[in-house]
């Protein structure tokens, strides 16, 4: 059996395009037209199918200037451009092609060629000549003869791509006494110096490009400035308005605007002599370069203007008067002859300068207690102005300065007569000292005073008598406080003076004044035996002594009353209320903050409540709600007091109550009225407070602190599965309830 077979063979794209045209180089006249096509780029894929078409692109940078037919390849100059030579004479045009695109190894591929197209600008004949080296100057000497060259002109064709002859000639001004080579632009005195009419000549030179026909096209046009000058046989010399003058003087205010001129000088230089010969500079001698003459180079005659250069540097503090010398000096003779003259300027003073302190900020320390007219520090501020301006009053202002007064001539700041300074009060004052001149300006300072503390307050506690239970192993506190602002004065030493009965079983720390036990005494039984008693009551006295010098002291008798963490029953209750007796308003803090915290609990749940009700808009039937007594759990407390040789108290909940039940009828009418009937048990009472302690009875000490009783409910039972069917008879039960309830309200 035999079986033809035909098998397609797919071209894959995997040929790049390839430029039949390109690299190559033309030639574009600088005058195509915008929108001409100038070239048509070619190129071929070998690839079948898509991949076998091409498109063609150009480079960013050149797209400005040319455009190509992304399918033609026709490239052209872009709408609204030309090409001009004199700007670029060549542009590299980069083309890209790309074929259509294509599948090579199981991916999309578009694959590009790049070449690159060369433009020559080809120059057009559309710029006119131009001379080179303008402006033009020539002379005349009186020692010229006929035919001497005076000046040689130089221009060239516009364009110069392809530039034409130039040929010259004069327009108007030559008066027929000079000539212009037309070739070489030379020009030439045709007669002699004698015979010339005018000192200057302004000659229009026309340059004009000749064709290959020898015809006159575009041209350009210019000026040439020919000068007739003489032997130089004159110096400069200075003027002022009643002939030559040396010597020129100006009185005037310091500080003038810069770039203003000094109109009271009235100054002219001249040089009789002709041409190159009255040709010279000017230049202004003088301190720094305040002023500046202009002009700095004069041909013959000029007027003399004097500028303000450095307004800062005409300082009447630091220059009363300015002498300058003003020189002229020739430039091109061999002569090179000069002449100078002094100008002097007489400053003014003005009120330029504000007040200035010698220091920005002062610091000033003062004892306390000090009498009223202390002197506290004194300031100075200079003004250098002269006369009145330079007179300086002083004031002080701020948040500080009540308690002081500065006197207005001298700067001296002092207190106030009435004054009372005191460090425990304020030890700090800073405020502002003003100097002012008298035109309103001024500068400030700042004043910092320091009151320096005195040792004149003696350590003092709250109480004379002070009364303290100690627990065996925590210390008592007694704080003593000194009034004084700085230390050492305000630091406090305690030490235990005397201690009744005279066994002194206590340590007291000298910076905080804790008093505790000695390291050895554990129990309440090594008191007894150390002092054969079974109260353990001692009354010390404590003196607080300061470091400041004089010292100060002072004593306090404390009471020390002393008990073993045992003996405090009624757990972290009976603890606070035993330790805080002697504070009655710590206590009252406390109950204020539980009841407080209650009260908000409780209206936080009722908002909440009511709010959720308020939004329900569901019938549910009436249910009874029924909480089954729970087995109670016993809880164990353990007092952190007791040692642990003592036997764990056990708190046990003894009654078991059951919880009343509770009925919730919940009843809805549609329009959002609850009529909701709830039976809660009473609210629980607020505990009432322990009993008062007992009658102090000497040798016997008793405390009964009462116990409380507690019972922690365990976590609630699931709830049992009701019947779908079961609720759905109830609801309609309870909706036929709403309707007859209704008709028995309408009737």
């Amino acid at each position: 059996v035999v079986e033809r077979v035909t098998i397609f063979v797919m071209d894959s794209n995997d040929e790049k395009p390839e430029f039949q045209n390109l690299p190559a180089i033309i030639d574009v006249l600088e005058t195509t037209e915008s929108g001409r096509s100038i070239y048509k780029v070619e190129a071929v894929d070998r690839d079948t199918g898509s991949g076998g078409s091409v498109s063609y692109h150009l480079q960013t940078p050149q797209s400005s200037l040319f455009a190509i037919d992304i399918n033609s390849g026709v490239l052209r100059i872009k709408s609204g451009q030309m090409l001009d030579y004199e700007k670029a004479k060549t542009h590299f045009v980069t083309v890209i092609t790309k074929d259509g695109g294509g599948n090579s190894n199981g991916k999309e591929h578009v694959m590009s060629s790049t070449a690159t197209l060369t433009v020559n600008v080809i120059d057009a004949q559309d710029t006119p000549p131009f001379f080179i080296g303008t402006p033009y100057f020539g002379y005349v000497y009186e020692v010229s003869v006929p035919g001497s060259e005076i000046y040689t002109v130089s221009a060239e064709d516009g364009d110069v791509g392809n530039p034409n002859p130039v040929s010259y000639s004069f327009d108007e001004g030559d008066d027929g006494v000079f000539g212009i080579n037309k070739t070489s632009g030379c020009i030439s005195l045709l007669v002699a110096p004698i015979y010339l009419k005018r000192e200057i000549f302004n000659i229009k030179v026309r340059a004009s490009e000749v064709s290959s026909e020898d015809k006159e096209m575009d041209y350009g046009v210019t000026t040439v400035v020919i000068r007739v000058v003489d032997l130089n046989n004159n110096p400069p010399t200075f003027y002022g308005e009643n002939g030559p003058q040396n010597m020129f003087e100006l009185t005037m205010y310091e500080h003038p605007p810069e770039g203003e001129i000094l109109r009271g000088l009235k100054i002219t230089v001249n040089d009789s002599d002709k041409g190159a010969n009255a040709k010279f500079n000017l230049r202004l001698i003088g301190p720094g370069r305040m002023l500046r003459a202009v002009p700095q180079t004069v041909l013959n005659e000029a007027q003399v203007t004097i500028l303000v250069e450095d307004s800062a540097a005409m300082d009447y503090e630091k220059h009363q008067f300015l002498t300058y010398k003003l020189l002229a000096v020739e430039i091109d003779t061999p002569e090179r002859f000069s002449s100078t003259a002094d100008i002097v300027i007489h400053l003014l003073d003005t009120n330029d300068n504000a007040p200035k302190f010698s220091s920005d900020y002062y610091i000033a320390r003062i004892p306390e207690n000090s009498p009223g007219g202390s002197n506290v520090v004194s300031v100075t501020a200079v003004d250098p102005d002269s006369g009145p301006w330079g007179d300086v009053k002083y004031s002080i202002y701020g948040s500080g300065a009540d308690l002081f007064l500065i006197q207005p001539t001298s700067g001296i700041i002092y207190t106030q007569p009435w004054a009372s300074l005191d460090a425990e009060v304020r030890s700090k004052y800073n405020f502002y000292v003003k100097a002012e001149d008298a035109e309103g300006k001024y500068s400030l300072a700042e004043v910092f005073v320091t009151v320096l503390d005195l040792n004149d307050h003696p350590p003092a506690f709250n109480d004379n008598f002070l009364e303290k239970t100690m627990v065996i192993g925590a210390p008592v506190k007694i704080e003593a406080i000194d009034d004084d602002a700085e230390v050492p004065n305000n630091v406090i030493e305690y030490a235990i003076m005397k201690a009744e009965p005279d066994n002194n079983i206590f340590d007291i720390d000298a910076d905080t004044g804790e008093i505790k036990l000695k390291s050895y005494i554990k129990s309440i039984a090594i008191i007894q035996n150390i002092t054969k008693k079974r109260d353990c009551s001692w009354s010390l006295v404590v003196q607080a002594r300061d470091r400041g010098q004089p010292s100060f002291s002072t004593t306090a008798v404390v009471k020390i009353d002393i008990t073993e963490a045992t003996q405090l029953k009624g757990g972290p209750l009976g603890s606070f209320l035993l330790l805080n007796r002697n504070n009655p308003l710590q206590i009252i803090g406390m109950l204020i903050g539980i009841i407080s915290l209650t009260v908000i609990v409780t209206v936080i749940i009722s908002t909440m409540t009511f709010l959720r009700n308020k939004k329900s808009n569901r019938i549910l039937p009436n249910r009874r709600v029924r909480r089954r007594p729970q087995k109670q759990h016993f809880w164990n407390f353990k007092s952190p007091f007791k040692s642990p040789d003592t036997p764990i108290e056990n708190f046990t909940v003894q009654e078991e109550q059951q919880d009343p039940e509770v009925t919730v009828e919940n009843v809805n009418y549609n329009n959002n009225i609850s009529n909701v009937v709830r039976h809660w048990p009473p609210p629980p009472c607020a505990p009432t407070l322990p009993p008062p302690p007992p009658t102090y009875v000497p040798g016997e000490r008793h405390w009964t602190i009462s116990t409380v009783s507690a019972a922690v409910a365990p976590k609630p039972k699931k709830r049992p599965v009701i019947d779908r069917r079961d609720t759905m008879n109830k609801a309609l039960v309870s909706e036929l309830k709403m309707k007859l309830e209704q008709k028995r309200m309408t009737t």
